[in-house]
């Protein structure tokens, strides 16, 4: 069961760390592109809005899925420690609340990962709602 600790702390947490930074160099990019986009260039708002939402479904999908992947973290470090407590019989609970705080980490990483990924999705999607906006009002059109 040693490996199942490796897991925990390379597999899943290192996994919330790929996908924190998946989300930073999205919207990095998708705010650049918003700042030099010009949406006078664009005959119709369809394709408006297929350049501006790309990507975003990654954000909002790492966004709604990290804290699941801390929570399965923190469920295979409980079942780590109750393995060790069952396969040494009597802990001291120093042992106990050290291994269930270790396994409690991978859900703090996963919210840590979630908040800003949301927050940014929720900026950006504001952003292209004004980008449409401007697109309508450039061009005369009403939003449907």
């Amino acid at each position: 069961m040693e490996w199942l600790s490796a897991a925990i702390d390379y597999g899943v947490i290192g996994l919330l760390l790929v996908m924190s930074m998946i989300t930073v160099a999205i919207a990095v990019e998708r705010h650049f592109i918003y700042r030099r986009i010009k949406v006078a260039e664009y005959a119709d708002k369809k394709s408006l809005e297929l350049d501006l939402t790309k990507k975003l479904h990654i954000i909002a999908t790492i966004g709604s899925n990290a804290p699941y992947i801390g929570l399965l973290g923190t469920v295979l470090g409980i079942m780590l420690t109750f393995y060790t407590m069952g396969k040494e019989g009597f802990m001291d609970t120093g042992k106990i609340m050290a291994g269930l705080a270790l396994a409690l980490k991978a859900t703090a990483v996963g919210l840590i990962v979630a908040i800003p990924s949301v927050a940014l999705y929720n900026f950006l999607l504001r952003k292209v709602k004004v980008l449409i906006m401007q697109w309508e009002i450039q061009s005369g059109r009403e939003r449907i």
